[in-house]
């Protein structure tokens, strides 16, 4: 058994003796009190940072939670692959035609990237373009409960390389206020779903805004990288990109992607198609039929030397620098009226903003029942048609192209007011009212080609046109197979059409009488028995070959003339130079 402590604890107080004891105590009791509110705060004050740390805690592991759940709109975006699905009542629009019937609808559209931009984390702008400049807006917005669009869709979309080819599906809306960057300005797209079809590289070789700045430089020299950056020039042409430098026509040309996409490229495109139908509606209507001449031939066509040469099997071969002699044996076969739209060759060494290896000739030969000039003016009449036409059918795409490469309206003269002059009239006017160095310019002598832009200049200012002709020009600026004036042996019944002062088109009578063209070739110079021409001269001897003429039309200069471009080579879809065989 335990022994009793030798000091043994008083008995618990009793409180209210307690009390009073310690009110008994004086100092001590005060100090007591003064130490219990300092714990009491100490704890309250504890207490409030533990509350505090468990809400930012709790928010830590919300946020966290939030991180790892999943993404309810991971099927809506992404890669397009063979198992990616729009929906079934989704529309497919044309932003051409796009309407008010449209809006609220769910639409499917393909197109590219222009642009792409966030909106803080919940939301992002697009720019979709899907041809030309034919753009639209859409509207990418995450959705409160994550589906169908989350805040990662957002910002997956708003990362996507301008350029890229996508697909979306949309409802049509209205903006509150006009897109004003978008030509498609008062619609837009809010995006539900968008998938990537072709992805763009994150750096560009050329900008689009660069391919639609007008081009700096036509040389086919390659241009000193200065300042690291590569054959651009900082020259600015004003407009909404007028920072943005202006690629030269070798960077457009090594960046055809991009040359091709730029609008203004697109509209110079879409106006040549559209001349070119102009020319074949119009001949068709007047009796003409189409045909396709070779380009393979077995000889200098012309009997000149600019020519391509190529070996052919155990033979060489030439490229055509004109379908001229199978147009006349269109004529010569029975044909009335005759026509053909194809490539023309020139192996001419002349590196100027007016020249091209590979052009696209606009040709035609027809039958000449009494006078020489019935082919000058069904000539003059399908290119007034041409020109008349092409202003209202494509009034938009010129704008645009005015837009980028300004010019003045081309003038046509009134209907029965068309301005034909001989070569000698044209010679005369140089010298009596033109610049001082075409004073002493002689009838006998070709034209240059500033005499043909000062004769130009002088037309417009004083017939109020852009459009005319020369004719009877001299023996000596025509052909072998140019038909002599009849009255006159030193002039030809031979004329050039002309654009701003710069020939688009050459044409005449033919010789159709075998003696006759023997002799003209002879006094060229020419062998009649040479290869080729023997062969051309056959023709004639084979039947009788009624009087005939026709004319030849450069298209490329046509379209570039008529827009007033700086340079040809921006009318055709892939120029040839001497220095240029891609791409």
């Amino acid at each position: 058994m335990a022994e009793p402590s030798a000091n043994p604890a008083p008995p618990p107080a009793d409180p209210p003796a307690a009390a009073a004891s310690a009110a008994e105590g004086g100092e001590d009791s005060s100090t007591s009190k003064k130490s219990a509110k300092k714990a009491a705060a100490k704890a309250k004050k504890e207490a409030e940072k533990a509350r505090h740390a468990a809400e930012r805690a709790a928010a830590a592991a919300a946020s966290g939670s939030a991180s790892q759940t999943e993404d309810l709109a991971k099927d809506n975006y992404g890669q397009e692959t063979h198992e990616t699905k729009l929906s079934t009542d989704a529309v497919e629009i044309d932003l051409k035609t796009l309407g008010d019937e449209h809006v609220g609808k769910t639409v499917e559209l393909r197109a590219w990237i222009q642009n792409a931009r966030m909106q803080g984390a919940k939301m992002a702008f697009l720019e979709l373009r899907v041809e030309g400049n034919w753009a639209i807006q859409g509207v990418v917005t995450a959705s409160l409960e994550g589906a169908p669009v989350s805040r990662q869709m957002v910002k997956w979309v708003g990362s996507i390389n301008p350029e890229s080819f996508v697909a979306v599906e949309a409802t049509v809306a209205k903006p509150l206020e006009p897109v004003k960057s978008c030509r498609v300005a008062n619609y837009e797209l809010h995006i539900t779903k968008c998938f990537v079809h072709a992805a763009a590289p994150t750096m560009l070789g050329m900008t689009l805004a660069a391919a639609n700045r007008p081009i700096a430089n036509f040389s086919d020299e390659e241009v000193p990288v200065e300042q690291g950056v590569e054959k651009l020039s900082i020259a600015s042409a004003g407009g909404e990109t007028a920072g943005t430098p202006a690629a030269t026509m070798l960077t457009h040309l090594d960046n055809i992607v991009m040359h091709k996409r730029s609008a203004v490229q697109q509209a110079i495109a879409d106006i040549r198609a559209e001349m070119k139908e102009l020319y074949r509606s119009y001949l068709r209507s007047h009796g003409f039929k189409e045909f396709e001449p070779p380009c393979l031939i077995a000889a200098a066509s012309e009997g000149g030397a600019n020519v391509f040469r190529m070996p052919y099997f155990e033979k060489e071969a030439f490229l055509a620098q004109s379908p001229q002699f199978y147009k006349q044996i269109e004529i010569a076969g029975g044909r009335k009226r005759v026509f053909s739209i194809g490539p023309v060759f020139r192996a001419e060494n002349s590196n100027t903003p007016r020249h091209m290896t590979e052009f696209t000739g606009l040709d035609m030969e027809m039958e000449i029942k009494k006078d020489y000039r019935e082919v000058l003016v069904v000539l003059e009449g399908v290119l007034l048609h041409i020109f008349r036409s092409i202003k209202e059918r494509c009034a938009d795409e010129i704008a645009l192209v005015r837009s980028v490469y300004p010019s003045d309206e081309f003038l046509l003269p009134e209907p029965g007011k068309e301005v034909r002059l001989s070569f000698a009239e044209g010679q005369k006017l140089l010298r009596e009212e033109g610049p001082e160095e075409f004073r002493n310019v002689t009838d006998d002598e070709d034209m240059s080609t500033p005499q043909e832009k000062a004769l130009g200049a002088l037309i417009r200012k004083k017939y109020k046109t852009d459009f005319y002709v020369l004719d009877k020009f001299p023996e000596s600026a025509r052909p072998f197979y140019a038909k002599e004036d009849p009255t006159n042996r030193a002039i030809t019944n031979a004329y050039d059409l002309f654009m701003r002062g710069q020939e688009i088109c050459s044409g005449g009578q033919r010789i159709n009488d075998p003696v006759e063209l023997e002799a003209r070739i002879r006094t060229k110079g020419i062998d009649p028995a040479s290869p080729g021409i023997k062969e051309y001269v056959d023709i004639f001897k084979q039947a009788g070959v009624p009087a005939h003429g026709g004319g030849g039309i450069g298209l490329d200069r046509v379209v570039a003339w008529y827009l007033n471009l700086p340079s040809v080579h921006l009318a055709a879809f892939y120029p040839r130079t001497p220095k240029r065989l891609l791409p």
